[in-house]
């Protein structure tokens, strides 16, 4: 079976599941978009992988193992998103210590928070892709039923990482100033309130972009 690889979109909030959030990932040489639902532990964890100038006061898990691993010289090479059964990604992570190659089972979302943390390329196979892609709406008179499944699962996303525009009351930092900013985001990861960050950094960089 041939892999495909993937990159990471963003992740949304999905109303669907409480307190579940979904992590979408895209087809690197194609416009399939893969979305995965994950819990809020992890969801925060990758976006703050995903957010490069926040950096926690203490070690979130995912960092933890990735300091664990290079304290033995072990590498995370690459993660394969492997199986899917009954709407269940299952994911491996592929290791490499003194020229040996371990090959480790994981969560889908633990898997791809560690190889953001140490820039492993992230794949799966194209029958899982053929199976759970979708293609966004890029139409708004289209009504293909991949795209409205996307829209179940996603629907009135709080994004972190994704492009789309946010209305002005998604965006509850609107009135602040940069400094006000700063200084919220400082606070905001003093106080390992990552997920506020996350929102805060967002509004900094719309201001900057």
């Amino acid at each position: 079976m041939s892999l495909v690889k993937l990159s990471i979109k963003g992740i949304s909030y999905s109303q669907t599941q409480n307190g579940a959030y979904a992590l979408i990932l895209n087809e690197v040489d194609g416009e399939r978009k893969l979305p995965i639902v994950i819990g809020a532990f992890e969801a925060q964890s990758i976006a703050i992988a995903l957010e490069k100038e926040i950096k926690p006061p203490r070690p979130l898990t995912h960092d933890l193992f990735k300091n664990f691993a290079e304290r033995f010289d072990i590498v995370v090479k690459q993660v394969i998103i492997h199986k899917l059964v009954d709407g269940v990604f299952y994911s491996s992570i592929i290791c490499e210590r003194d020229k040996i190659e371990e090959i480790i089972d994981a969560r889908t979302s633990d898997a791809i928070a560690l190889a953001l943390r140490f820039n492993a390329p992230i794949f799966t196979y194209k029958n899982i892709l053929d199976k759970a892609g979708i293609y966004l709406k890029t139409n708004p008179q289209e009504t293909d039923s991949d795209t409205q499944d996307l829209d179940d699962v996603l629907s009135n996303p709080e994004t972190f990482g994704l492009e789309e525009e946010r209305s002005e009351s998604d965006r509850p930092y609107l009135k602040n100033s940069l400094q006000e900013l700063n200084e919220l985001l400082s606070q905001a990861v003093e106080h390992e309130d990552y997920e506020k960050a996350v929102k805060i950094r967002d509004e900094i960089s719309k201001r900057e972009s």
